[in-house]
């Protein structure tokens, strides 16, 4: 369901990446396949460091359909950002990916907790967010984040996943069985 980034895959991802139901809304918006191995590049060099985690997630047959990444990684907490090609919309992608993912951080990666910042028009990945039993709106929990992300406008929501939340709604999934 997930592994580390790839190379390879960029050529696929970046075409998914094009379509203008995913384009606006991923957090490297590039224009270019050069670009994007760039930015892939920049990406792998960062995980060396321990300041991001990035997957390629991949559908039943091994196929790249989309990233998930963790970002901005200080002091155990860090940024959430996912994009899926379109042509696997509403098929489970997400939450599956979403929850492969969070067991890496929480079991493997020792993140204490994970924000995801939604443009609050953006209403498929606001809808997907509401849907993980252990997501929390955070405006108002987080209310000096909230404000810093929006930059006295209300562009964005956030939500907040921790540790303790998504393994309290048993979601772990154990290793060494295929997600």
């Amino acid at each position: 369901m997930i592994k580390k980034r790839d190379l390879h895959e960029c050529h696929s991802l970046f075409q998914l990446l094009m379509d203008p139901a995913v384009f606006p809304y991923v957090r490297y918006p590039c224009r270019s396949y050069e670009q994007y191995l760039f930015v892939t590049k920049k990406l792998i060099v960062e995980e060396e460091r321990k300041t991001c985690v990035s997957r390629t997630i991949l559908d039943e047959m091994g196929r790249p359909i989309g990233t998930i990444e963790l970002y901005n990684i200080v002091d155990r907490v860090g940024f959430l950002a996912t994009w899926i090609g379109a042509p696997y919309f509403g098929k489970g992608y997400n939450q599956r990916a979403k929850d492969a993912f969070f067991t890496e951080l929480f079991m493997e990666q020792e993140i204490d907790t994970v924000f995801l910042k939604i443009r609050k028009q953006n209403t498929r990945s606001r809808m997907a967010a509401q849907k993980l039993p252990y997501a929390v709106l955070a405006n108002e929990i987080n209310e000096s984040l909230y404000k810093s992300i929006n930059d006295g406008r209300e562009i964005y929501d956030l939500y907040r996943v921790d540790r303790s939340d998504f393994l309290d709604n048993g979601n772990v999934i154990p290793q060494g069985v295929a997600t």
